[in-house]
């Protein structure tokens, strides 16, 4: 739902299935369940279906709102944080990226994001303020080089053992 109401992208099925990592039985199951609820909407192009969000659904906005919440901030990290130059991976760490990944423990109060490269700094934190106003938690950047990111730390090495997820390229490690 993330990738279609988020994004605002018309996708296929198999597209779907690719972007989110999912069995393709898996997607076309959960589209069918979601175009008969009102929430997504179809065209045909050729033997083609492809999926979006039915803007005139008066249950996806509110959908938008939770999701942002939820997942958004991966989403709109990824599009604030590739504007910038100098950024060469993004990812986000800590318990925002654990709960999201289904570790158990309380609820995140905070989103941790990794950022890799050498962007202006400035830039990367005023895109980090504009995500915070969306999603409505502390998003908190930390800037590192790719060679600072291959040093020895207990910090580093606490981030790489436990979950993060991919927003801008692949992990750098």
């Amino acid at each position: 739902m993330a990738a279609l109401l988020l994004k605002g992208d018309e996708l296929s099925i198999t597209d779907l299935a690719e972007r989110t990592d999912l069995a393709y039985p898996t997607v076309h199951r959960e589209v069918g369940r979601l175009l008969d609820a009102g929430i997504l909407a179809e065209r045909q192009v050729g033997r083609t279906r492809l999926i979006r969000a039915a803007e005139d659904s008066p249950l996806v906005e509110p959908l938008r709102l939770i999701l942002t919440i939820t997942t958004g901030p991966a989403v709109h990290l990824g599009r604030e944080l590739s504007g910038i130059e100098g950024v060469e991976a993004a990812f986000l760490y800590g318990s925002f990226a654990a709960r999201s990944l289904g570790v158990p423990g309380p609820a995140p109060s905070d989103v941790d994001v990794m950022v890799v490269g050498s962007p202006d700094t400035d830039e990367v934190y005023s895109a980090c303020d504009r995500v915070q106003e969306r999603v409505g938690r502390a998003v908190n950047p930390t800037i590192l080089t790719a060679k600072e990111l291959s040093a020895d730390s207990g910090f580093l090495v606490h981030v790489k053992s436990n979950p993060v997820i991919p927003v801008i390229g692949d992990l750098p490690w």
